[in-house]
């Protein structure tokens, strides 16, 4: 089974819980999505690995055309449902994949992912094809989670999640994503920072972790060097893991013109 086919079933057993997740439904990085966008041209957006739709929620008012595009068809019909429900006419839904966009190219003056690539196999493909679909000018608008610049906690940060998620490829770093796409044509006009506090539990039934499983990251947690758990903010209570911090990262880029 190779990493696609990984995040198809990942995401096809869990659809639902994204579309309640408050760390995908909510978050001050939404806000901050709208209000880049709103001083942009507002012809067309597409929104790459759509998850529960709710970039979508945020932005299609401000747009004529919007199109949601995920691999996941289960995860698709979740978000043409929730969307639907909100009152969303200018959408449409497509089945597909970040690497390989099945549209024209400079069809979009806008395209956003946020929360997606660190489940990507190629995000050099991903960008190529973001700045390939975006019209001159246009904008990208990228969220994720990212992993620390130093190597030792960048390799914690990653192994755990890729042991509560297999569908977890890589996160990575803000200087990663800086150096590829300003390879790609594409300028950068913002790339910040922002804090994010996991809660463990709750983090862990988003991929319905085994108990077992969960025991086992659990202790791997706790068990971590003073140096990890004073970076991550493990905080532990009543013997119980109960939250860790992370970081993510928006990026504002547009497509060169020339």
């Amino acid at each position: 089974m190779d990493n696609k086919d990984v995040v198809r079933k990942q995401f096809g057993e869990n659809a639902e819980q994204y579309i309640k997740s408050p760390t995908h439904a909510k978050g001050q990085d939404l806000n901050e999505v709208e209000q880049i966008i709103k001083k942009q041209d507002c012809a067309s957006l597409l929104d790459i690995a759509t998850g529960g739709g709710h970039v979508v929620n945020k932005l299609a008012p401000l747009f004529k055309k919007v199109v949601a595009l995920d691999l996941t068809e289960e995860m698709l019909q979740k978000a043409e449902s929730f969307l639907n429900k909100n009152g969303h006419r200018n959408v449409s839904f497509v089945c597909g994949d970040a690497e390989n966009l099945p549209f024209e190219d400079s069809t979009f003056t806008a395209v956003t992912c946020r929360i997606a690539p660190h489940h990507f196999s190629n995000v050099k493909a991903f960008i190529s094809e973001v700045q390939r679909v975006l019209t001159p000018g246009g904008v990208f608008v990228l969220i994720d989670n990212v992993a620390p610049e130093q190597e030792e906690y960048d390799t914690f940060y990653n192994n755990i999640e890729k042991f509560r998620d297999p569908s977890h490829v890589r996160a990575y770093k803000k200087s990663e994503w800086v150096s590829l796409i300003e390879k790609n044509s594409l300028k950068i006009e913002s790339a910040t920072l922002f804090p994010k506090e996991f809660q463990f539990y709750t983090w862990c039934n988003m991929m319905k972790l085994a108990p077992e499983k969960v025991e086992e990251l659990e202790d791997e947690m706790k068990n971590a060097s003073d140096d990890i758990k004073r970076y991550f903010s493990i905080a532990i209570e009543k013997e119980k893991l109960h939250s860790f911090k992370g970081e993510a990262l928006l990026l504002t880029a547009h497509k060169k013109t020339n």
